[in-house]
């Protein structure tokens, strides 16, 4: 297990309601078709975008997120990319369905529809460990092949990745380049794979099922890649996930190099991402991505026999 002082469910540095253009606001309730009487920001994850639950004085619910064009560019993009990935989701897939999108007064807001549901617990359970990776068993069969409008690929998505091994500072730099050269076979694929699998991703529901969040950079790759990505968090938290993998419907049958390549790859883009100046936007970000390239690394020198 590794500790950690990652303060799970509150590492956001959100927008809150009030700090919305009131033009903003009044579309926002004009489309919601009631005034919000309350706006609940929702503390998981590391970006800087309004996302809040608003109530309505009707009682409805929705999930709205909002960034400014201008000043959060970046973070705008991104919800419009999520809205596009969430339009052309078959509707069978487990996850919030999108309500509307639009660009109002140079800011990007999109509404969800609303879950009452809860993020996995941390430190990781089985239980919650078991509904996740049985959601994504089902996005896998039902994004397989992936919808038409999807046309990025996990080659390409993960094009540069293998390089940085020729620049990171590792003990095992160079059998972690040579495979992560092999990425492109390794993460081929027909399905519509999420590639941003973790906790505050996922929301698990009453009756134990879960739901898959923030599509933002969907790719069509191999089957298995979310089901692996999952297994990051709950290896930290220590809970015996090569037990996991060995029984699992998608991983069990994978050649342990592939599963080596994948890993070794995304080694690689945390250990670059965990080196950056912390964002003043985003203060837990780099702890959270170095945390998670100390699991991965960790995993890999069990895996390859490394010293510890």
């Amino acid at each position: 297990m590794f500790p950690t002082t990652i303060p799970h469910g509150r590492t956001a540095r959100r927008l809150a309601w009030v700090h919305l253009p009131p033009l903003v606001r009044r579309a926002v309730e004009q489309r919601l078709g009631a005034p919000v009487v309350e706006a609940v920001s929702q503390g998981g994850g590391f970006t800087p975008g309004f996302a809040s639950v608003l109530t309505c004085a009707d009682g409805t619910r929705a999930f709205v997120k909002a960034a400014s064009v201008k000043a959060q560019r970046p973070f705008a993009e991104s919800y419009r990319e999520e809205s596009v990935a969430l339009a052309g989701l078959p509707a069978a897939v487990p996850a919030p369905g999108l309500l509307w999108a639009e660009e109002v007064e140079e800011w990007f807001v999109l509404a969800t529809e609303h879950v009452e549901a809860r993020a996995p617990h941390r430190p990781w359970t089985d239980a919650d460990l078991a509904a996740a990776s049985a959601l994504l068993v089902t996005t896998a069969e039902l994004l397989t092949p992936a919808p038409a409008c999807f046309t990025t690929t996990a080659e390409e998505e993960f094009g540069s990745w293998p390089a940085l091994w020729t620049r990171l500072e590792h003990p095992h730099a160079a059998e972690l380049a040579a495979l992560t050269a092999r990425y492109g076979d390794v993460v081929a694929g027909e399905t519509l794979v999420h590639t941003d699998v973790r906790d505050d991703n996922i929301l698990v529901r009453p009756d134990g099922t879960a739901l898959l969040c923030d599509w933002n950079w969907p790719v069509r790759g191999a089957a298995w890649l979310d089901s692996l990505l999952l297994l990051i968090g709950p290896r930290g938290d220590g809970l015996d996930v090569d037990a996991h993998l060995a029984a699992h419907p998608l991983l069990a049958d994978v050649p342990p190099e592939h599963l080596d390549v994948f890993l070794a790859l995304v080694l690689g883009y945390f250990t670059l991402s965990a080196s950056q100046p912390t964002p003043r936007t985003s203060p837990y970000v780099r702890t959270a991505q170095a945390w998670q390239r100390d699991v991965l690394d960790d995993w890999l020198a069990e895996r390859r026999g490394w010293d510890r």
